[in-house]
């Protein structure tokens, strides 16, 4: 896959990713947070599931070695955690929060992580990272309201969330490409978030089955679409993107979120929240585009006498 193919598919991601907010929000008028996150995780995995075990069966085929426990429960579990914690912060503040803040907010990681590539891994992303990052934070502050902003316990939380998404992000594609498999990655870190997630809901937040079932639409859409697919997306095409990159495309997410936000929940963005909104679509794009210019104008530069 190429980096172009890449950044493509995870555009696709951010808006999946985006529809999401809408039924989780619906999804929290009948089961508690924690809960419904664990419940839909493991849908996702199970969704998965068939793909991580043909990918496991295939590797002698392609002659890759065979993984070790070692080799892969450790980094997938981490990951999970991660994922996990961003996850169940960012649900536990959407049920004070309106969904378009929600997805403003979350987009506060995408700045963290090219400084924790530069501080963690010493990999300075490309040039053009830095200002669509600054163009991506400019924008999320118009979006949720500039000079009128007030933060509440649900955008604290989701606030909160950005670090251990920017964590997720540096390091899921790193893993599922040394690992070579990417679904049973994804698998691996989508049971993680279900099991921990549930194991804290069940004595801390009780819920009963005509629970889950009253939020079944909610949590099919977003266990099977958000989760099974989009996620597993995420980390296939993590493998061929730069980290950096995919934070600024992923929070374009925030600018989709407000759209659905505004088509099914009758949320509305005036003049201010609009700009905010071309500001991070005008990153998303030079952050695909610009890095292809250069490399062609370097290109260019080599071949001339």
């Amino acid at each position: 896959m190429t980096r172009l193919h890449a950044n493509l598919l995870l555009s696709l991601v951010a808006i999946v990713w985006a529809s999401a907010f809408v039924a989780q929000s619906l999804g929290m008028k009948a089961i508690g947070p924690v809960a419904f996150t664990g419940v839909r995780f493991l849908l996702g995995a199970l969704v998965v599931l068939p793909l991580a075990l043909w990918e496991w069966r295939r590797r002698p085929k392609l002659g890759l070695p065979a993984l070790a426990t070692r080799d892969w429960l450790p980094a997938s579990c981490g990951l999970g955690l991660l994922l996990g914690l961003g996850a169940v912060m960012q649900q536990i503040g959407i049920v004070s929060t309106t969904v378009t803040n929600a997805g403003f907010l979350t987009a506060l990681y995408v700045p963290l992580v090219p400084l924790l590539s530069l501080l963690l891994l010493r990999e300075p992303p490309h040039w053009s990272v830095w200002p669509g990052g600054l163009a991506c934070l400019l924008g999320a502050f118009l979006l949720s309201g500039a000079h009128q902003l007030e933060l509440h316990p649900g955008d604290a939380w989701v606030i909160a969330s950005a670090l251990p998404w920017a964590l997720h992000v540096l390091f899921v594609g790193r893993v599922a490409d040394r690992l070579h498999a990417p679904f049973l990655v994804a698998c691996t870190q989508f049971a993680v978030v279900g099991v921990a997630n549930l194991a804290w809901a069940l004595p801390f937040e009780p819920f009963t089955w005509p629970q889950v079932q009253a939020a079944a639409g909610p949590i099919a859409y977003t266990g099977i679409v958000s989760v099974g697919l989009a996620f597993t997306a995420q980390v296939v095409a993590q493998r061929s993107a730069q980290a950096a990159d995919a934070a600024i495309i992923l929070s374009s997410e925030t600018v989709f979120a407000a759209l659905f936000g505004a088509w099914w929940l009758g949320e509305r963005l005036n003049a201010q929240g609009l700009l905010g909104c071309a500001l991070m679509l005008a990153a998303l794009l030079a952050v695909q585009l610009l890095p292809l210019v250069h490399n062609r104008l370097a290109g260019r530069r080599e071949v001339l006498p």
